[in-house]
């Protein structure tokens, strides 16, 4: 249960990002509202897979999901740039996160 928690705890980072983008530095209601609500819910969730995950490796792997899930929505939604050097990062992220999971196994 802690591993799907942080999970959604990751997910809900990206979404808290993606909406503190759109509110334009919280000068629109509406995703000024779903910035906090989902940052409440994935700090909540981080939390609670703190209770039975290492510290490093669930920090590592929330941050790691919001990063590249950050990247990923600037890339398909809002047209950011998505040069070969940024999706090799991504891809490097996204491997050090797999790698984290094996050895926490």
């Amino acid at each position: 249960m802690a591993w799907v928690s942080l999970v959604i705890a990751g997910i809900l980072e990206v979404v808290w990002a993606f909406s503190m983008k759109q509110s334009e530095g919280f000068t629109r209601f509406v995703p000024t509202v779903i910035t906090l609500i989902t940052v409440i819910a994935s700090f909540a969730l981080l939390s609670f897979s703190m209770k039975s995950l290492p510290l490093g490796t669930a920090y590592t792997i929330w941050t790691g999901i919001g990063a590249v899930g950050a990247f990923a929505a600037g890339t398909f939604f809002l047209g950011e740039p998505a040069s070969l050097l940024r999706v090799v990062a991504a891809i490097l992220i996204v491997s050090g996160l797999l790698m984290m999971k094996l050895v926490s196994a």
